[in-house]
Formats: structure tokens, sequence, C-alpha cells
């Protein structure tokens, strides 16, 4: 199936739609500049940044961006969040991997959605894998309003993390500095062996690349 095909039947809102293909620009760009490119599957991590968010609308607050809910509106979307969380449970992590296992997603791209996320930098700083580096850092480079340095992200991220409690074993801020480092680890281990360098990565670089994405289809 074609990815706009797989976000229409699983109702995935336009916003989270526009982030997952962002993120995977991000990650085609990096991948089509790589210099080292032994060991990479390009479809593999196309693949996850795809997939990688797809049950997050379990944990969306629907009210806080009215203007993401058009043209539905508000109650089509409550009852989409309703459903998801009746089907997968209230753990959108959980309800990304079960979808990845509906469509039929190979091993290797489970693999990357597992431990995917901030919380997990030094799981994946130390991977010697590098599908799974790629895949994982271009979704920290991709905010609500587009792509961004690390350093933006992670500024804004701050006292968001902090506030929301989002991991348990965030609640201190010097152990999110933490993760930071080690995802500027991950940020200088890809671009050693890549042509470009991150900064050259926005949303104008990217542009061209959004719409060859949504026409992908995912390899089962």
């Amino acid at each position: 199936m074609k990815i706009a095909e797989i976000y229409k039947k699983y109702k995935i809102p336009p916003q989270l739609q526009e982030h997952q293909l962002r993120v995977a620009a991000v990650a085609k760009q990096i991948v089509d500049n790589f210099k080292a490119p032994s060991g990479l599957d390009e479809t593999i991590i196309i693949t996850s940044c795809l997939l990688h968010d797809m049950g997050n609308i379990i944990k969306f607050n629907l009210q806080l961006y009215p203007e993401h809910l058009k043209p539905e509106g508000y109650e089509y979307w409550k009852g989409v969040q309703d459903e998801f969380i009746l089907k997968y449970g209230e753990d959108e992590h959980k309800a990304t991997f079960q979808i990845a296992k509906e469509i039929g997603v190979g091993e290797d791209v489970m693999e990357i959605l597992r431990d995917w996320g901030f919380a997990n930098g030094n799981k994946t700083a130390e991977s010697e894998n590098f599908n799974a580096k790629i895949s994982r850092y271009s979704d920290q480079r991709v905010d609500i309003d587009g792509i961004k340095s690390m350093e933006e992200r992670h500024h804004k991220s701050r006292d968001r993390y902090k506030k929301r409690n989002h991991f348990k074993h965030l609640t201190e801020v010097d152990k999110f500095d933490e993760l930071v480092g080690y995802w500027q680890k991950i940020e200088n281990q890809i671009f050693e062996k890549c042509e470009i360098k991150p900064e050259e990565i926005n949303d104008e670089s990217v542009q061209a690349l959004l719409d060859n994405l949504r026409l992908s289809v995912i390899s089962i």
C-alpha cells in the first residue's frame, strides 16, 4: 500500500501525516548524501520514519491546536482518538508498534521502532545500526512547525518534558540534559560520514522530497 492509503485507513490526522513525511524527508536527505553507504537500507529507514508516530493521536491534547482539527472538527477527531484508545490502549508507542505489526513490516523496521524516542538516546548512540541512528535522529529534527536544529528542538522541549513528566526518568533537568548529550553524539556520528552539514537540512531543502514520499509504497 502507498503511505497515503495507510494514513487514510488509520485516520491519521493531517499534521501527524506531515510530521512523519518531514521526518522521512530529513532521513532521505541524509541517506542521499551519506559517504559510507555500506549497511544502509533506504527502504528500512524511510518506512520506519513514515510509520514512527502512527499511534500518537492517543496522547494528543485536541484542544491545544484547534486549527489542526479542520475541516472535520473536534468531535470527529475525539471519536478517532477514542477508537484508538479502545483498540490499542493508552500507550501511543505500543499502539504504533501494534499498527506496524498489522501492516506487516519486516523485523528490521520493528527493531528500529522498538527503541524509538528521545528517552532512548543512549541506546541509539551506542548502537552500530546506522539505519536506526538516521531514522531516530531525523525525528529529533522535526517539530510541530517544521524542521529545526537539534539545539532549537531540545531548547523548546526542555520545559515541556519537565512540566508534563512525559517520561518518569525525565523528572530531573540534568537527566534531560544528559539525553541531549547523547543526541548530539548521534548527530556527530552521522555527519562525520555525511557530505552535508546538519544546518543544510531545513524545510526548503526537503520540500522537493515530500511529494514523492507521499507516493511511497510500504514494503512488507
